[in-house]
């Protein structure tokens, strides 16, 4: 049995524990609120992969951020982590080998390998949190583009520069399906910015019609989103992952999307590998990829 130390790596906190290769997590999970500057980043990464290096074969990083083909370094970050995080010199941190993918690709395959598409041969997931992540996996392939930056859901809904997205640039899908996008189509049904996404789940809860539109338009943005990306990529199902997908009608996601798109319908399906797929999916893409 092979094993692998899995740290999954966000803007605000970084998780770590020792995987086996059927992607079982066979140690304590540890939690650390990620630092704020580089060096103590790379300190911490060094702490961590310290107390674990002797029990595993290989060192399997998921991470914000896109990341090369060879799975070695980051080509850019997010803006919620410390300034220059992508030149983190990840292979001289071990002195066993060290993979790096990134954090939605990472999620999408533990979904793969061991939850909700598991058994299909084209998947899509979808990240929906603070902003909008994206994993695709083709007849057993991560797809990861030319440079490794494929995946990335910042393509254009509309026409008219409605929306600035966090990317620089209008109208992405990222700025209407993600919690931020939620926030701001309520400001603009309400004609009030201080709306927050906990004040329109509190309403729909307590059965407020104006919330419940809020929602619904929310959910038909995820909606297009998801029809433009079947017709591309024809997949069997889409995943729903992140902190916001506990609030998506997944079944009537799934109807409306089939109602309009092209080629085969689909299956709309929450996520259920749980906060810790990104190390899971890490470790098992490091298995799979023989990173020995």
């Amino acid at each position: 049995m092979r094993y692998a130390l899995g740290i999954d790596v966000g803007g605000t906190k970084i998780y770590s524990a020792e995987i086996d290769e059927n992607g079982q997590i066979v140690s304590d999970i540890e939690k650390n609120p990620t630092p704020k500057s580089f060096a103590e980043i790379k300190l911490l990464f060094e702490s961590i992969i310290k107390k674990h290096e002797q029990n595993v074969d290989i060192i399997a990083f998921s991470t914000c951020g896109a990341v090369n083909n060879e799975n070695s370094h980051i080509l850019g970050s997010t803006g919620n982590i410390a300034d220059g995080y992508p030149n983190m010199p990840f292979k001289e941190l071990s002195i066993k080998p060290v993979f790096v993918e990134n954090d939605a690709n990472c999620a999408a395959w533990a979904e793969y390998k061991t939850g909700a598409s598991k058994g299909t041969k084209v998947s899509i997931m979808l990240t929906l949190g603070t902003g909008v992540g994206g994993g695709i996996i083709i007849n057993n392939e991560l797809l990861k583009g030319q440079n490794g930056a494929a995946g990335e859901m910042h393509f254009k809904m509309y026409s008219d520069k409605r929306r600035k997205c966090t990317c620089g640039n209008w109208d992405c899908f990222e700025i209407y399906a993600s919690g931020k996008g939620l926030q701001i189509t309520a400001s603009e049904i309400l004609k009030n910015s201080n709306i927050t996404t906990y004040d329109v789940i509190e309403g729909v809860q307590n059965n407020d019609s104006k919330m419940i539109e809020i929602l619904d338009k929310w959910q038909d943005d995820i909606t297009n989103g998801i029809i433009g990306l079947s017709n591309i990529f024809d997949p069997d199902c889409v995943v729903l992952s992140g902190s916001m997908a506990q609030f998506v009608d997944e079944v009537k996601i799934q109807n409306n999307a089939n109602k309009e798109i092209i080629t085969t319908p689909i299956e709309v399906k929450k996520a259920i590998a749980g906060n810790y797929s990104g190390m899971i999916g890490a470790a098992l893409l490091a298995f799979e990829k023989g990173v020995m």
